[in-house]
């Protein structure tokens, strides 16, 4: 055995469990359809996580749908789904997930004083006698049972172990204490796991798991503070996605693991050479931006630019770089890329900055990249992953742009002439408008009417120069259902079209799929 092996074996395990296709997608705005579900599953899959939340088989029949899917087609991680505290939910998360091989059902219940009293509306009996009752349900379906204490930070610690110990009793083989509202902190965090851990007489027969939300920004410093204090289950999200601040970031963990392996003897069982490719993915599929200076995956995380920084890294690279780029699944190679590249030197360009396209979908991007070139002096990395991003982004829409003439200026009304795909059918408008964009708009709805209302339009330059590529965002609201979609194209007005009809393509999925109830989104 080697040293770097006996090293390794000499650390504590602990599990990861991803929660981006359920807490991720609970993020207003960030829902994903069932291709892209699974395409995220099976890549996480893939990359070594140990557990999936899948979703929440009650809260819709596309929810349901999705955590059947991918417990059919997960091969070696637990998939899992999550369900309340009722009977109707535990049977219906159950039914979901039957066809993994590895089965989890995660039920919760809230503990605190504030969710008892004015969520729950029940007294701390009735909450300790559903405890039992859910997990003894559960247990009934599947031997793999978590459950989990929402609000666990803002419980008085006498109930919370009362409500531990009866967990357990039941059959709980996973205790989750999550930082639901992100209120803790470190050191408070980790003794509330020690205390737990010491006070309940059978703490020893369960795996104890963090959660933890970001909404004081110290949700990877809390999880790590969880793992010290006895947890040995990671709960996290690729990119930190979720609901209001998010919550721990996955790639954050697993790179804080393996760097400081030093202070935190632990080790995550992720390939983390992957992590590049999950955080595209997610962020492709979601519509949700990787801020430029997020930590491991952020576009800066390995830039530099300032002249002290560049001379220390010419002289040694770790001057400035606890990682190498390689490390995370980031090569610090850079093609220069234009209208003279071939396929193959494309096709090696995505790789480097963290794609993997299937043939069709190479071949459709690699058009695009030629055209793109055609118009552009210089394409840098940020036009290429702007001009991937849409064309992954978009690949399964119903409805496409095919063509677009506007007309503005100082003169007259501003106009729009468009042609989109609906279905495999080219239909042609012509709109006017308060401006070209409101004219472009004017156009989609009148080919594709829709009652949503444009919450937001924005747009940035992926690049400098009056050349650059635009990327814009529009995000639509239709009642409770919030989508935002993104389109990048050296042409601004075109950009727009496309960001407008990929929220619209995003907000009929929605539809279809019947939405999800404000009242089913968890809080775990």
């Amino acid at each position: 055995m080697s040293q770097t092996q006996q090293a390794s074996s000499n650390k504590d395990r602990v599990l990861i469990f991803d929660t981006t296709l359920r807490d991720g997608e609970q993020c207003p705005g960030a829902s994903m359809t069932l291709e892209e579900k699974l395409e995220v599953a099976e890549l996480l899959d893939e990359m070594g996580v140990d557990i999936i939340e899948a979703g929440f088989p009650i809260a819709s029949d596309g929810d349901f749908e999705s955590v059947a899917e991918i417990a059919k087609r997960v091969k070696n991680a637990v998939v899992c789904g999550l369900s309340r505290a009722a009977p109707n939910d535990i049977d219906r998360c159950a039914e979901a997930v039957r066809g993994a091989k590895r089965a989890r059902i995660h039920t919760f219940i809230s503990t605190s004083p504030v969710h008892m009293k004015y969520k729950l509306q029940k007294e701390p009996h009735q909450v300790l006698e559903l405890v039992t009752q859910q997990v003894t349900r559960a247990r009934g379906h599947v031997g793999d049972v978590e459950w989990s204490a929402e609000d666990a930070t803002r419980t008085e610690m006498d109930f919370l172990c009362r409500c531990v110990e009866a967990a357990i009793k039941a059959g709980a083989t996973t205790i989750n204490l999550p930082d639901t509202v992100g209120y803790s902190v470190p050191e408070e965090y980790a003794q509330m796991f020690r205390t737990v851990r010491e006070r309940v007489p059978n703490s020893d027969k369960a795996v104890f798991s963090v959660h933890c939300h970001n909404d004081l920004g110290m949700a990877v410093a809390n999880t790590l503070a969880g793992i010290a204090g006895g947890a040995r289950q990671i709960e996290c999200t690729v990119n930190g996605i979720g609901e209001r601040a998010g919550n721990a970031s996955l790639e954050e963990i697993v790179m804080a693991l393996k760097v400081r392996g030093d202070a935190m003897p632990y080790d995550s069982g992720v390939e983390a050479t992957m992590l590049m490719r999950a955080s595209k993915l997610v962020s492709a599929v979601t519509s949700f931006p990787v801020q430029y200076n997020k930590a491991i995956v952020g576009r800066n995380a390995f830039a530099h630019e300032s002249g002290i920084h560049q001379d220390g890294m010419l002289k040694h690279t770790q001057t400035y770089e606890i990682m190498t780029p390689e490390s995370v699944g980031v090569s610090k190679t850079s093609l220069v890329m234009g209208k003279h590249s071939g396929r193959h030197a494309f096709k090696e360009k995505l790789k480097d900055l963290g794609y993997s396209l299937g043939e069709n979908a190479l071949n459709d991007a690699f058009t695009r990249f030629k055209a793109l070139a055609d118009r552009k002096k210089h394409v840098y990395d940020e036009d290429i992953e702007a001009l991937v991003d849409d064309e992954i982004l978009n690949a399964h829409d119903r409805i496409k742009v095919v063509a677009l003439t506007v007309i503005a200026g100082t003169m007259g009304h501003q106009s729009a002439t468009l042609t989109l795909d609906m279905d495999g059918q080219h239909i042609t408008t012509q709109s006017t408008g308060n401006g070209p964009v409101d004219a472009i708009f004017n156009a989609i709805h009148k080919l594709a009417p829709h009652t949503a209302t444009l919450d937001l339009y924005q747009v940035h330059a992926v690049t400098e120069g009056t050349d650059a590529q635009a990327e814009v965002s529009v995000r639509l609201s239709e009642g409770d259902a919030v989508v935002t979609g993104k389109g990048a194209d050296p042409d601004t007005m075109v950009a727009s079209a496309r960001a407008y009809v990929s929220a619209l393509n995003k907000l009929m999925a929605k539809r279809g799929r019947g939405g999800r109830p404000a009242a089913m989104n968890a809080g775990v």
